[in-house]
């Protein structure tokens, strides 16, 4: 049960309204007296105000900051363009632009009939600047080691030999050529290479392009369509596109024409198509139009190379001749070579033999001698001359190359059975004494043009060997009738053949008809000088003479006869110089001659050099070359037959 208490709840105090505060010690005023104010309330405290510092000390630093920034612009400024404004240029232009020569195109050699001996066709020099495979421009030290290994086995260089290239001691270097002429697939296997690259480096950016610094400038490479075809006349042309040998570098000069040259901007190694360019048009080398024959050509080659191969000889020549005009319509050399890759070439082929090689004729040369006998007066073809088995003479006893009874000859006999020792007697003469003999004998082999040279021009001509009569030794004065003793050129010898074929006069050898220019004139070659050596009279007699080593029964050149034409020619084997050992060793095989020989038209002249399988006489081995030849030039050219009777001059005589 709940307590209850007797006490009453405390009220709670309820605040009444506020009263008016009291003055003057609390009391309440009075009546009439003002009411007392009331007091005000207290006002809220005024917001702190922050003052900015002034501005213009800083704006001052600023400005005076930026003068100096534009003033140091301003003086670099007048530095670059106007102190140093050339040197900039300089090295701006150096930088922008790039030079190179536009090679002129080569002329091209024909033979007589306009048929391509020598050409050219489009090629490429494979170009390089070399300030763009530097570490700079690549981000790598190896750019060039890397171009290097890619491009060597294209261009069949060396690593080594690319790399000095691409990393010149000129710094600055902005053009090389790595390689001249290059076919347009060698290009194009560049070319190629080099887009697969930069394809490559768009997609991955580690990749980089080693190869964006080659280049290819437009030329041309030299080819020669028939191969190894008139190899000695043409010769070949270099890798600097010169003339290295026969008719490309005698007559380097008017085949290369004159190079031009073109300047562009470029920018990362390529031309740019709209800042312009400056060129200097190159003008084309002259069309050089040769004398000889490329059929003729090929039916002397043919016979000479296959002769030397089955004599197992160190090499033979034929030359085939126009003998009215002096033109040379084939001029053969065997082995060869051929000058479209010259790096199969054996070095000592390099050369053109039948005007470089000096050799003693032997006794193709006897018809010299005839022809001074003749022209002196000294004997007439019908002379008797007693020919003994053996003549002593000088310090030496003469023989004939076989042994024989007495001949009892004429002197066209002694030429038609080559009887050394009936030329030593029929030359003793020409005078009183030796000493004349040798002085008459000495001026004419000077007029056939021994001791000189042809006239030709051409590179590494021999004039051949020919002492002075007065330094002729006691055995000189009696070898050199008969052809020893004394040395010539294949070209010297034919050249004596086509002399009497031509009535007696020298005409000389010419190899070039004329040039064509870039113009599209025909300049024909110079008349040749022409010299007459002998009397008309007498070089028909040593015509008729010369019929007697072929048609004679007796003869040393019946192998030489030609069915319906007249021939002339001779017979020689002569002792040979060993050019190793300087002595004589193994023979020189030769046979010469014209036909027809009543009209003549043609001269032929083959040798061999030491023929070392089957047999080495002239007559045997070259007069075969000579009747191959000479029937193919013969009906080559149209020449018909003169259906004359040969002359019949007496051989021998009845004591």
């Amino acid at each position: 049960m709940t307590e209850v208490s007797d006490r009453e709840p405390p009220r709670r105090r309820v605040p009444g309204p506020a009263r008016p505060a009291r003055s003057g010690g609390g009391r309440r005023p009075g009546p009439g007296a003002r009411p007392a104010r009331r007091p005000a309330a207290p006002r809220p405290a005024a917001p702190r105000v922050i003052r900015l510092g002034s501005p213009r000390p800083r704006l001052r630093m600023v400005s005076l900051a930026l003068t100096l920034v534009l003033i140091a612009f301003v003086v670099r400024l007048l530095q670059v363009q106007a102190v140093d404004a050339s040197t900039y240029a300089a090295k701006a232009e150096q930088n922008r632009y790039v030079g190179y020569t536009l090679a002129a195109e080569r002329g091209g050699i024909s033979d007589r009939n306009g048929v391509a001996l020598a050409t050219s066709v489009d090629a490429y020099d494979v170009t390089a600047d070399p300030t763009l495979f530097t570490r700079k421009q690549l981000k790598i030290d190896d750019g060039p080691e890397q171009a290097a290994a890619l491009l060597a086995p294209i261009l069949g260089q060396e690593q080594d030999t690319i790399v000095r290239k691409l990393r010149p001691q000129n710094k600055d270097l902005r053009y090389v050529v790595l390689a001249n002429r290059q076919t347009p697939q060698v290009w194009k296997q560049i070319k190629d290479l080099r887009t697969a690259l930069a394809v490559k480096a768009d997609k991955d950016k580690s990749t980089v392009n080693f190869l964006a610094g080659v280049l290819a400038v437009a030329s041309s490479k030299r080819i020669y369509p028939n191969g190894d075809l008139a190899a000695g006349i043409l010769g070949w042309v270099n890798s600097d596109g010169k003339g290295g040998g026969g008719v490309e570098q005698q007559l380097n000069k008017e085949l290369a024409g004159k190079d031009g040259e073109i300047r562009y901007a470029q920018s990362g190694g390529r031309q740019v198509p709209t800042a312009g360019s400056t060129e200097t048009p190159a003008v084309p080398g002259s069309d050089i139009e040769l004398t000889i024959d490329r059929d003729i050509q090929w039916a002397a080659q043919n016979a000479i190379s296959e002769q030397v191969k089955k004599s197992r000889a160190d090499r033979g020549y034929v030359i085939v001749q126009d003998t009215r005009t002096g033109q040379i319509l084939a001029m053969a050399n065997s082995p060869g070579f051929d000058p479209n890759d010259l790096s199969r070439a054996d070095p000592s082929s390099l050369h053109n033999w039948a005007i470089e090689d000096a050799y003693e004729p032997g006794s193709t040369a006897k018809v010299l001698s005839m022809a001074a006998v003749l022209e002196e007066g000294a004997a007439t073809p019908r002379t008797h001359v007693v020919v003994p088995n053996r003549l002593h003479r000088g310090d030496r006893l003469f023989k004939d190359d076989i042994n024989h009874p007495t001949w009892y000859l004429t002197l066209n006999g002694v030429l038609a059975k080559s009887s050394n020792i009936g030329t030593i007697l029929a030359t003793g003469q020409l005078g009183k004494t030796q000493s004349e003999a040798n002085e008459v004998l000495y001026s004419y082999l000077r007029k056939f043009g021994l001791g000189s040279y042809s006239g030709l021009g051409f590179p590494g001509e021999t004039k051949g060997i020919l002492a002075a009569p007065g330094q002729w030794s006691t055995s000189q004065q009696y070898t050199i009738p008969f052809g020893q003793g004394v040395s010539v050129s294949a070209l010297q010898a034919a050249s004596v053949y086509s002399t009497i074929a031509n009535g007696g006069v020298r005409v000389e050898p010419t190899l070039v008809r004329g040039t064509q220019g870039p113009d599209g004139r025909f300049a024909p070659a110079p008349t040749p000088k022409k010299t007459r050596v002998v009397s008309a009279k007498t070089a028909k007699t040593l015509a008729q003479m010369l019929e007697s080593v072929v048609d004679d029964e007796e003869g040393t050149g019946t192998r030489a006869r030609i069915l319906g034409y007249r021939v002339a020619g001779k017979t020689g084997t002569a002792n040979r110089v060993d050019p190793a050992t300087g002595k004589y060793k193994g023979y020189t095989s030769s046979f010469a001659g014209f036909a027809p020989a009543d009209n003549p038209r043609i001269t032929v002249y083959c040798a061999i050099q030491n023929a070392t399988k089957g047999n080495y006489f002239g007559g045997q081995i070259c007069g075969p070359i000579y009747k191959q030849v000479m029937e193919f030039a013969l009906k080559t050219l149209q020449v018909p037959p003169t259906g004359a009777k040969a002359a019949s001059l007496p051989v021998a005589y009845k004591p």
